[in-house]
């Protein structure tokens, strides 16, 4: 595939477990050539055992730290020894993250397990109501479904000392319950720089009409978005144009003439694009084209909406009956940390919501970009309307009349 990233697929059609658990050793962290018999300088003494730990400098640029509340968790999470983490943020976007938490907290074994989020939550509910080993930690971008296991009552609560620095958006918090919105990532507009003239790339919905009206003949089945019957994320996407935009219906009526090619995959549609198969994407996420642009900007575009972008996020939060709690306290604790936020931002490109992370990708970033018309979706009950099967069945029939498909 095209991308590094594993693709999204959302919906309830997905069948089987779609498990890929990574090693947790030190990848990306090898001592300097020549120093593999003793410790160098890019290592730290154990002072147990006498031997090399790659240090956090080595890949994140920054010292090896441990505060004195992560000390106290770290204590406490010894003797449970590790802490297993279900997440949808596939591998190879994660590991700069996981090789620091494992650099820092030798200590703690981290199971990352790397599935889709209708397997993830299937799985998860599923081993909670038979009472068999599970996740400590669940991180998804599956906002809905998570916000369903929190109203299950299988999330738990804990304060977090790092949630100080998250934007209001990106805290729920009800007695007995919390979750963290550890992202927000753009709905983007994606288009090929060779196939269409840079005087014709919208700049807003508005635009988008406009040009799905005047250039059909140009865009005849080269445009692209998620299919909201079968994506979840699509469907909360579109959810959120209706509210933002009064004119969405139109829209929709102007990508039915395009004659839109609806898929359930981020990868799919970014390599239709690349390759010139499609010529404009519709409400992509923003974060899984940031890579390609650094490799083929030459080929890819990419727009943040001047009227609004809507931007999710991956919600995190600690399991109620965790078996391994303060393990689980120090990964979210990581996570949210500024450490960790940097990471996502400098490496994993995945816009942490976090009001001081630095690096590429921010959730800061496309504030001052964007001002208002950043628009996210917040971490609270609001995002369970996209469960409601009334509500979206309704969407999807009015979806498909106006594409004209009925």
């Amino acid at each position: 595939m095209g991308l590094n990233r594993r693709r999204i697929l959302h919906g309830s059609s997905m069948g089987g477990l779609l498990l890929a658990a990574i090693a947790c050793g030190d990848e990306g962290a090898s001592a300097k050539p020549g120093s593999a018999s003793k410790p160098g300088a890019n290592t730290e003494v154990n002072s147990a055992t006498g031997k090399g730990t790659p240090t956090v400098v080595a890949f994140t640029g920054a010292p090896l730290e441990i505060k004195a509340s992560d000390k106290e968790l770290l204590e406490a999470a010894k003797p449970e020894g590790k802490v297993i983490v279900y997440s949808t943020t596939d591998s190879a976007s994660a590991k700069p993250l996981i090789a620091d938490f494992n650099a820092r907290f030798p200590e703690i074994k981290l199971d990352y397990q790397d599935l889709n989020s209708t397997d993830l939550f299937n799985k998860f509910t599923a081993e909670s109501a038979a009472g068999t080993e599970t996740a400590d930690v669940l991180w998804s971008s599956a906002m809905d479904q998570q916000m369903k296991m929190m109203q299950d009552g299988l999330g738990g609560s804990y304060q977090s000392p790092e949630a100080d620095k998250l934007p209001q958006w990106a805290k729920y918090q009800e007695p007995g319950k919390t979750a963290w919105g550890t992202t927000l990532e753009p709905f983007a507009f994606v288009y090929n720089k060779k196939l269409l003239p840079a005087d014709a790339v919208p700049k807003d919905h508005t635009a988008l009409i406009k040009l799905l009206t005047e250039k059909t003949d140009l865009l005849k089945g080269k445009v692209t978005c998620y299919d909201p019957e079968k994506s979840g994320t699509g469907y909360l996407a579109n959810s959120r144009d209706v509210t933002n935009f009064p004119a969405f219906w139109d829209l929709v009526a102007a990508l039915g003439k395009a004659d839109v090619k609806l898929y359930t995959s981020t990868g799919t549609m970014v390599e239709k694009i690349q390759s010139g198969e499609h010529i404009f994407g519709f409400n992509i996420i923003g974060s899984y084209i940031l890579p390609k642009l650094k490799t083929d900007a030459a080929t890819l575009g990419m727009v943040f909406p001047q009227d609004y972008t809507i931007g999710f996020s991956r919600v995190a939060f600690i399991a109620k009956k965790s078996k391994r709690p303060n393990s689980a306290k120090l990964f979210l604790d990581h996570l949210i940390s500024k450490r960790g936020q940097d990471i996502l931002a400098k490496q994993s490109l995945l816009y942490p919501s976090r009001t001081d992370a630095e690096g590429e990708a921010t959730a800061a970033g496309l504030q001052k970009e964007l001002g208002d018309k950043l628009k996210p979706i917040p971490v609270s009950n609001q995002v369970l309307d996209a469960l409601d099967q009334t509500k979206r069945l309704a969407f999807i029939e009015k979806w498909q009349k106006g594409l004209g498909r009925s």
